[in-house]
């Protein structure tokens, strides 16, 4: 039985297409997911646009953002049926017997593939999921938020679970993409006082920050970082794509803050990192996600504590995925999902 997917062939900018992808077969432990919506994420926009800095096993089928329903159980799994309402992580290939997955740290393990670039990702009727990575969706919460539980699950791994923020911090975030938004809506409802940096070009993904409530800087910082004491930021969240941000972040952080760095740049740095030492500053990288960050998302979700609505911008039928990468891509939209046919 064939669907239809998209498709990331090849390395070159635009490798990209709908093709007829074969419905995967489950394993003992898998289930198969028919799913109802994926959601596109910057790494998918990189891969279209060849721009990214990690390994991809050509062809794949984009998508590691989704949702949907179970239609079969592999013999071993249990505690899941057919119909029931899912979503997934995205570590799709780990060794579960690896000194990071032992601690419960399989985000870390250095043999990790991901949906979407190590194996066949979910812009496409049916998706195969290890038991592992299942999570109940909320009967509150609809497939086209779910679907984006992972870039949530993202922005809290960068913002709450390393645990500094107090009420009444002043945190700044720098880059107002979807993880970005999503990283200052986190630290807002972690009781801080938040601001956001962008671009003038950035204003459509800047207002829906502004929002939540969040105060949106165009350009420089300096004068919100200091206004309290002259010291700076106590928190400072680089959720650019450029690796020149974290020297922006040491320059805005204060004495003994913290940085936390969720967004990739691949660029090399050239500048000193003397003040990291200077300023006794904990910098901290932040990449992926565990089993109990999505359920605190999902909780989230499904108390309304944490709402979607402003930051999806469109939902497109498989067929018109190219919409939504370009509206995405062009900053017009925080977040598209893909509704596979």
């Amino acid at each position: 039985m064939k669907s239809l997917g998209v498709v990331n062939f090849a390395s070159a900018p635009h490798s990209v297409e709908i093709r007829e992808v074969e419905k995967p077969v489950a394993g003992d432990d898998d289930v198969i997911v028919e799913v109802a919506a994926a959601s596109i994420c910057g790494s998918d926009l990189h891969q279209w646009e060849g721009s990214h800095s990690w390994p991809v096993n050509y062809p794949v089928v984009l998508g590691h953002e989704f949702g949907g329903k179970i239609i079969e159980l592999g013999k071993n799994v249990t505690n899941w049926k057919i119909g029931d309402r899912v979503v997934s992580e995205t570590a799709a290939v780990v060794d579960m017997s690896s000194p990071m997955s032992r601690i419960g740290l399989y985000n870390l393990d250095p043999n990790r593939k991901g949906f979407g670039y190590g194996v066949n990702g979910a812009m496409t009727k049916f998706a195969k999921v290890p038991q592992r990575l299942l999570h109940r969706i909320p009967d509150s919460v609809s497939f086209e938020h779910a679907a984006m539980t992972e870039p949530c699950a993202v922005a809290y791994s960068a913002v709450i679970d390393p645990g500094h923020i107090r009420p009444a911090d002043r945190i700044l975030v720098l880059g107002p993409g979807p993880i970005g938004v999503l990283c200052s809506i986190m630290a807002k409802l972690a009781g801080a006082e938040v601001a956001i940096v962008g671009l003038e070009r950035d204003r459509a993904r800047l207002d829906i920050a502004a929002s939540y409530g969040i105060e949106v800087i165009i350009g420089d910082a300096s004068k919100w970082a200091n206004e309290v004491d002259g010291l700076g930021a106590n928190g400072v969240v680089d959720a650019a794509g450029v690796s020149a941000t974290l020297q922006l972040a040491l320059q805005l952080v204060r004495p003994n803050g913290w940085i936390s760095k969720v967004g990739w740049g691949p660029q090399p740095l050239n500048f000193s990192m003397d003040p990291l030492v200077q300023k006794n500053v904990t910098l901290q990288g932040s990449f992926s996600h565990n089993w109990p960050m999505w359920e605190r998302v999902l909780r989230m979700l499904g108390t309304g504590t944490l709402d979607l609505s402003r930051i999806l911008g469109g939902v497109y039928p498989l067929r018109e995925w190219e919409t939504g990468f370009k509206r995405m891509h062009s900053g017009e939209i925080l977040k598209a999902v893909i509704m596979p046919e």
